[in-house]
């Protein structure tokens, strides 16, 4: 390397957010922090406990003091602090149903308490995504709801709680994934909607971000031709420049959504879809999902100083966005320092998934809640998101036999339903557990085999409560460990 080349390498290291794999930082990653590297992501995979975290983060500063440590920490079915257990809160779709945009706040700067203490600075959330269709595979009750100005008053007070406990919030998934029927982790979802919807809908929440003071937006690898009929959102400058720059007025840091996902990594490839992604306007990649390891890091870094060598990727540009970065962590220090003395928010998570409990019984229908006596639990299991992960527990079988001593639980996968899902209750109250059941055929054939022989039978849905279906259905609008326990309150009377 030429001695004109020679800071190219720190200044490449400076844009990367890279994750690994271990509960303790592996000596690359050290290294890395003295050659430059500003920002590393955490996973579940890293995460025991917050005093864990804490000792891991405080490893990570002292190679460098001013690191950003970044969490996917959306505190609901996304959840990488507590995917041991389960989200202690209940998500944003249940805050979206309760409507209290204070409570939104309070439960975010109590997150932001949390993450502050065990040393996390950015936090990819809140998702501002506006979950217009309901076919979503991987948005769902990660988003507030399905009102744009609902969507856009709680993404504001999300980054203001969240922010107020000291961590950057990260508002994704720019300009919106709300409106699709594909997971871009596996592929290029378009979205197909005209410019004054996509002013009217999904861009909605990210101005409100804008407004709030958000530090960073993540974008979306979202292929949106009425914005830009070529390239995916987190390539294209006509997006990360022209829209989010200049219209919204954002000056904050663009993160890229997981530059390995398929979505962009199938078609530009790893190193290529970094290089335009930096040279669209990004200022961070975002890596180590699934490739987390100093291999895949330094792929990046000499494809980004070959690429600025080259001429693609101008220079300027690159020191554009590693002092955005470098702006970024100055600020996280300036906010941990003030944040020092701030207190957790006793059992707010668990206040906020009981509010957004809702029953609707049919017409005639009285005496079925609470539930008596032991209870046999059908918990139906879909295919979860990579972005949920399949580590995380769910369910309310567990809490209502804490409630209801006796209660029994099964779990089905599609393959495995039986003819009678609910024939093992006896005479027992049967509570059918759903996720999406409009979203997959094979679990609404099961439930309506199920109510066919016990009517009687209680459909508890802790996803996206777009079909009703029982004489009595219980909603949660979230499946983390808050949310189960609420469900588990009503159905034994406990509240």
């Amino acid at each position: 390397m030429t001695t004109t080349t020679g800071h190219l390498p720190a200044l490449a290291a400076a844009v990367l957010q890279p994750g690994f794999v271990g509960t303790t930082p592996p000596p690359w990653v050290c290294r890395w922090l003295g050659d430059g590297l500003g920002s590393v992501v955490l996973f579940a995979r890293n995460v025991v406990d917050t005093e864990q975290v804490a000792a891991l983060t405080a490893t990570l500063r002292a190679e460098r003091p001013d690191v950003i440590v970044a969490i996917d920490e959306e505190a609901g079915d996304v959840t990488r602090l507590e995917s041991v257990h389960g989200s202690s809160r209940p998500g944003n779709f249940a805050l979206g149903a309760v409507d209290d945009p204070a409570l939104t706040e309070a439960v975010a700067r109590d997150l932001g308490v949390e993450l502050a203490a065990a040393g996390v600075t950015l936090n990819y959330a809140p998702d501002a995504d506006v979950n217009s269709n309901p076919a979503n595979p991987v948005i769902g009750v990660r988003s507030f709801g399905t009102d744009p100005t609902l969507v856009a008053r709680h993404t504001a007070a999300w980054v203001r709680g969240l922010q107020a406990g000291g961590v950057a919030a990260c508002a994704k998934h720019f300009p919106g994934h709300g409106d699709t029927r594909v997971d871009s982790h596996h592929d290029l979802p378009r979205i197909t909607a005209d410019r004054a919807r996509l002013d009217a809908c999904e861009l909605a929440p990210f101005r409100a971000a804008v407004a709030a003071g958000v530090q960073a937006v993540m974008t979306g690898h979202l292929l949106v031709p009425a914005l830009d009929p070529q390239l995916p959102a987190t390539l294209s400058q006509r997006i990360l420049g022209g829209l989010l720059r200049d219209e919204l007025g954002f000056s904050g840091v663009v993160v890229t959504d997981a530059v390995e996902m398929r979505a962009v990594a199938d078609r530009y490839g790893f190193a290529g879809a970094t290089v335009r992604a930096l040279a669209a306007g990004a200022d961070a990649i975002c890596i180590g999902g699934e490739r987390a390891d100093e291999q895949a890091a330094r792929e990046l870094r000499d494809a980004i100083v070959a690429a600025v060598i080259s001429g693609e990727l101008p220079e300027e540009r690159l020191a554009e966005a590693a002092k955005r970065v470098g702006q970024l962590a100055a600020w996280t220090v300036a906010a941990r320092s003030a944040g020092s003395a701030a207190a957790r928010a006793a059992d707010v998570g668990l206040v906020a998934a009981r509010r957004a409990v809702r029953v609707t019984a049919a017409p005639g229908t009285t005496g079925a809640l609470p539930l008596t006596s032991a209870a046999h639990v059908v918990e139906f299991e879909p295919l979860r998101n990579i972005a949920i992960g399949a580590e995380t527990p769910w369910g309310i079988g567990g809490p209502l036999g804490e409630l209801l001593p006796g209660t029994s639980t099964v779990r089905y996968a599609e393959p495995d339903v039986p003819a009678d899902p609910g024939a093992g209750a006896g005479t027992r109250p049967l509570v059918l557990v759903v996720r999406d059941l409009h979203r997959h055929d094979w679990m609404r054939a099961a439930v309506h085999r199920a109510l066919a022989t016990r009517p009687d039978a209680v459909v508890v849905e802790l996803g996206v409560p777009e079909l009703v279906t029982g004489a009595v259905h219980l909603a949660t609008h979230s499946a983390t460990r808050a949310s189960g326990r609420a469900a588990a309150e009503v159905l034994s009377g406990a509240r």
